[in-house]
Protein backbone atom coordinates (compact mmCIF):
# COMPACT_ATOMS: atom_id res chain seq x y z
CA UNK A 1 0.00 0.00 0.00
CA UNK A 2 1.25 3.84 -0.82
CA UNK A 3 -0.14 6.94 -0.66
CA UNK A 4 -1.54 7.96 -4.11
CA UNK A 5 -0.60 11.01 -5.65
CA UNK A 6 -3.22 12.12 -8.33
CA UNK A 7 -1.65 14.48 -11.10
CA UNK A 8 -4.86 16.06 -13.16
CA UNK A 9 -5.00 18.81 -10.11
CA UNK A 10 -5.02 21.20 -9.04
CA UNK A 11 -7.51 19.87 -6.46
CA UNK A 12 -9.26 22.15 -4.08
CA UNK A 13 -10.92 21.77 -0.74
CA UNK A 14 -14.55 22.19 -2.69
CA UNK A 15 -13.29 18.34 -4.01
CA UNK A 16 -12.85 16.81 -0.66
CA UNK A 17 -17.25 17.85 0.12
CA UNK A 18 -17.86 15.82 -2.89
CA UNK A 19 -15.39 12.81 -2.77
CA UNK A 20 -16.71 9.16 -2.65
CA UNK A 21 -16.63 7.63 1.14
CA UNK A 22 -15.36 4.75 0.39
CA UNK A 23 -12.97 4.26 3.16
CA UNK A 24 -9.71 5.97 2.13
CA UNK A 25 -8.19 9.27 3.59
CA UNK A 26 -7.79 12.27 1.15
CA UNK A 27 -5.80 15.27 2.12
CA UNK A 28 -5.50 18.22 -0.45
CA UNK A 29 -1.78 20.30 0.47
CA UNK A 30 -1.50 23.05 -2.42
CA UNK A 31 -3.63 21.74 -5.30
CA UNK A 32 -2.20 18.02 -4.62
CA UNK A 33 -4.65 15.48 -3.98
CA UNK A 34 -2.87 12.82 -1.41
CA UNK A 35 -5.11 9.56 -1.08
CA UNK A 36 -3.80 7.03 1.66
CA UNK A 37 -5.44 3.66 2.11
CA UNK A 38 -6.76 2.35 5.44
CA UNK A 39 -4.53 1.86 8.11
CA UNK A 40 -2.65 -1.27 9.63
CA UNK A 41 -4.51 -2.94 12.86
CA UNK A 42 -1.44 -0.84 14.80
CA UNK A 43 -1.74 1.96 13.15
CA UNK A 44 -5.75 1.74 14.34
CA UNK A 45 -4.61 -0.11 18.05
CA UNK A 46 -2.20 3.36 18.61
CA UNK A 47 -5.13 6.21 17.29
CA UNK A 48 -7.71 4.00 19.92
CA UNK A 49 -5.13 4.09 22.92
CA UNK A 50 -3.72 7.54 22.46
CA UNK A 51 -6.90 9.09 21.71
CA UNK A 52 -8.10 7.05 24.86
CA UNK A 53 -4.90 8.45 27.09
CA UNK A 54 -5.62 12.24 25.61
CA UNK A 55 -9.25 12.18 26.20
CA UNK A 56 -9.02 10.75 29.92
CA UNK A 57 -6.34 13.59 30.43
CA UNK A 58 -7.99 16.40 28.41
CA UNK A 59 -9.50 19.80 30.75
CA UNK A 60 -12.41 21.27 29.73
CA UNK A 61 -11.59 24.26 27.19
CA UNK A 62 -9.95 21.52 24.69
CA UNK A 63 -11.37 18.60 22.56
CA UNK A 64 -9.71 15.22 21.57
CA UNK A 65 -10.37 14.24 18.10
CA UNK A 66 -9.47 11.34 15.68
CA UNK A 67 -9.07 10.90 11.80
CA UNK A 68 -10.63 11.24 9.30
CA UNK A 69 -11.60 14.56 10.72
CA UNK A 70 -10.78 17.89 8.68
CA UNK A 71 -7.75 20.54 9.94
CA UNK A 72 -7.97 23.27 7.35
CA UNK A 73 -5.38 25.72 8.00
CA UNK A 74 -5.84 27.57 4.77
CA UNK A 75 -7.87 27.78 1.50
CA UNK A 76 -5.88 25.24 -0.21
CA UNK A 77 -5.01 22.91 2.24
CA UNK A 78 -6.99 19.82 4.19
CA UNK A 79 -4.80 17.46 6.04
CA UNK A 80 -6.16 14.36 9.05
CA UNK A 81 -3.75 13.85 11.54
CA UNK A 82 -3.81 10.59 13.06
CA UNK A 83 -5.13 12.55 16.14
CA UNK A 84 -6.09 16.00 17.09
CA UNK A 85 -6.54 18.32 20.26
CA UNK A 86 -8.44 21.65 19.19
CA UNK A 87 -10.82 23.79 21.87
CA UNK A 88 -14.67 23.49 21.06
CA UNK A 89 -14.50 27.01 19.25
CA UNK A 90 -12.15 26.10 16.46
CA UNK A 91 -14.28 23.20 15.43
CA UNK A 92 -16.99 23.59 12.49
CA UNK A 93 -19.21 21.02 12.09
CA UNK A 94 -17.10 19.44 9.22
CA UNK A 95 -13.13 20.63 9.98
CA UNK A 96 -10.76 23.17 12.21
CA UNK A 97 -9.30 25.66 10.55
CA UNK A 98 -7.37 27.34 13.56
CA UNK A 99 -3.93 26.33 14.73
CA UNK A 100 -3.97 22.94 16.65
CA UNK A 101 -3.37 22.44 20.02
CA UNK A 102 -1.89 19.29 18.95
CA UNK A 103 -1.79 16.82 15.82
CA UNK A 104 -0.39 13.66 15.97
CA UNK A 105 0.78 11.36 13.05
CA UNK A 106 1.40 7.51 13.50
CA UNK A 107 4.11 6.58 10.84
CA UNK A 108 3.26 3.72 8.55
CA UNK A 109 5.39 2.88 5.61
CA UNK A 110 2.82 4.34 2.85
CA UNK A 111 2.74 7.70 5.04
CA UNK A 112 5.99 8.00 6.28
CA UNK A 113 7.11 10.19 4.40
CA UNK A 114 4.37 12.42 3.59
CA UNK A 115 4.17 12.95 7.42
CA UNK A 116 7.72 13.42 8.61
CA UNK A 117 8.56 16.24 5.94
CA UNK A 118 5.21 17.38 4.16
CA UNK A 119 2.65 17.65 7.18
CA UNK A 120 5.67 18.73 9.23
CA UNK A 121 5.75 21.77 7.15
CA UNK A 122 2.00 22.08 6.98
CA UNK A 123 1.62 22.48 10.82
CA UNK A 124 4.64 24.04 11.51
CA UNK A 125 3.22 27.19 9.12
CA UNK A 126 -0.17 26.99 10.39
CA UNK A 127 1.27 27.66 14.13
CA UNK A 128 0.04 23.68 15.46
CA UNK A 129 1.47 24.33 18.93
CA UNK A 130 3.18 20.11 19.27
CA UNK A 131 3.26 17.64 16.80
CA UNK A 132 3.80 13.92 17.95
CA UNK A 133 5.40 11.72 15.49
CA UNK A 134 4.61 7.89 16.78
CA UNK A 135 6.79 5.14 14.88
CA UNK A 136 5.42 1.81 15.60
CA UNK A 137 8.56 0.44 14.67
CA UNK A 138 10.72 1.88 16.80
CA UNK A 139 7.70 2.26 19.26
CA UNK A 140 9.15 5.84 19.46
CA UNK A 141 7.15 8.79 20.11
CA UNK A 142 9.05 12.34 18.95
CA UNK A 143 7.52 15.61 19.84
CA UNK A 144 8.06 18.48 18.64
CA UNK A 145 7.02 21.78 19.83
CA UNK A 146 6.95 25.80 18.15
CA UNK A 147 9.20 27.70 19.79
CA UNK A 148 9.25 31.32 17.62
CA UNK A 149 7.39 29.72 14.43
CA UNK A 150 9.90 27.02 14.32
CA UNK A 151 9.63 22.95 15.38
CA UNK A 152 12.06 22.07 18.22
CA UNK A 153 12.71 18.52 19.21
CA UNK A 154 11.35 18.41 23.15
CA UNK A 155 11.83 14.87 23.28
CA UNK A 156 12.15 11.45 21.41
CA UNK A 157 11.10 8.84 24.02
CA UNK A 158 11.30 5.10 23.24
CA UNK A 159 9.65 1.35 24.56
CA UNK A 160 8.73 1.91 28.02
CA UNK A 161 10.35 5.48 29.10
CA UNK A 162 7.65 7.35 30.16
CA UNK A 163 6.81 10.85 28.56
CA UNK A 164 5.54 13.49 30.49
CA UNK A 165 3.81 15.51 28.30
CA UNK A 166 3.34 19.90 29.33
CA UNK A 167 1.68 20.39 26.11
CA UNK A 168 -1.52 20.39 24.93
CA UNK A 169 -1.80 19.65 28.80
CA UNK A 170 -0.54 17.71 31.49
CA UNK A 171 -0.45 13.80 30.79
CA UNK A 172 1.77 10.94 30.88
CA UNK A 173 2.33 8.88 27.21
CA UNK A 174 4.50 5.69 27.66
CA UNK A 175 5.16 4.48 23.52
CA UNK A 176 5.29 0.65 23.94
CA UNK A 177 1.93 0.84 25.51
CA UNK A 178 0.10 2.17 22.70
CA UNK A 179 0.74 -0.88 20.24
CA UNK A 180 0.66 -3.44 22.66
CA UNK A 181 -2.42 -5.91 22.21
CA UNK A 182 -5.12 -5.50 25.20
Amino acid sequence: MSVETLESGPYTLAYLDTAPDDGRRREIIDGGLFVTPSPSRIHQRAVVQLGTKLNIACPAGFEVLVAPFDYRPTSKRSVQPDVLVCTPDEVGSKHARKPLALAVEILSPSTKMLDLLLKRGVYEQAGVQSYWILDPDAESLTVLELVDAVYVERDVVTGEKVFEAALPFPVQIVPSELFRER
